[in-house]
């Protein structure tokens, strides 16, 4: 289903280079992800070309900011249908992982998925707004990765409670987010972040993403986050 030579030529930017192995389970990931696809909405990405470049490639960016060790603990916040966490898993898969997402098919899905290629990770069922105020999770996390559509300032009340004081979130952003950035920077500082990079990069031709990524520099605070409707409707400024 994907291009391997593609994805092996697209990736080395990032600073990692893929075995024959690694590429093979990315391909029956994407493969299954294309058979399930058929019978429920996992993904309107259904081209070999795009599936390789806006799922795989995109997913695996994450790379060209974070180098996480063995062992080391990583959240997918809002996980759809395990990206980036899935690859990320794929490419380290001595990391802690956890996929959180509030629709369970799509839980299922990666859980179906992972066993079948031979790997373990952390199904959670959850909205992120109560596993961030749940003790088992909040506080607890090395990384974050977000690749959700939300502005980065109501993103932010979603993830960084989930960090530990030293962590890092990465929210995966679209290429024309410096408005949305700087709008942003209160929130972040509210929630115990600082942004600590900005990197904007071409995964491939025309296709481009912003990686933000931010430090957990203080605890958050115990109010924090609020429910959704509340993140939405009073934005942290």
């Amino acid at each position: 289903m994907i291009d391997k030579e593609l994805l092996k030529k697209l990736v080395l930017p990032f600073g990692i280079s893929p075995t024959d192995g690694e590429v093979g389970m990315l391909d029956r990931y994407s493969d299954m992800l294309f058979e399930k696809n058929k019978v429920m909405n996992l993904t309107a990405i259904t081209e070999p070309y795009d599936v390789t470049v806006k799922h795989f490639v995109d997913s695996l960016s994450v790379f060209s900011v974070i180098s996480p060790k063995d062992g080391e603990s990583f959240i997918d916040v809002g996980t759809g249908a395990g990206f980036p966490g899935a690859a990320v898993l794929i490419m380290s898969p001595h990391l802690k992982m956890t996929f959180l997402d509030g629709t369970r098919k799509k839980l299922d899905f990666i859980k179906e998925s992972l066993d079948l290629i031979g790997l373990d990770a952390e199904i959670l069922h959850m909205r992120a707004e109560e596993a961030g105020r749940n003790a088992c999770y909040r506080e607890k996390f090395d990384y974050v990765t977000a690749r959700a559509v939300a502005n980065l300032r109501e993103l932010s009340e979603y993830c960084i409670p989930f960090l530990k004081l030293g962590g890092t979130f990465v929210a995966m952003k679209g290429s024309d987010s410096e408005d949305e950035i700087k709008e942003a920077e209160a929130a972040i500082s509210v929630l115990g972040g600082k942004i600590s990079e900005i990197k904007s990069i071409e995964i491939a031709d025309g296709v481009k993403r912003t990686l933000v990524v931010i430090k957990k520099i203080s605890q958050t605070p115990p109010k924090y986050p609020r429910t959704s409707a509340k993140i939405a409707k009073q934005p942290i400024k």
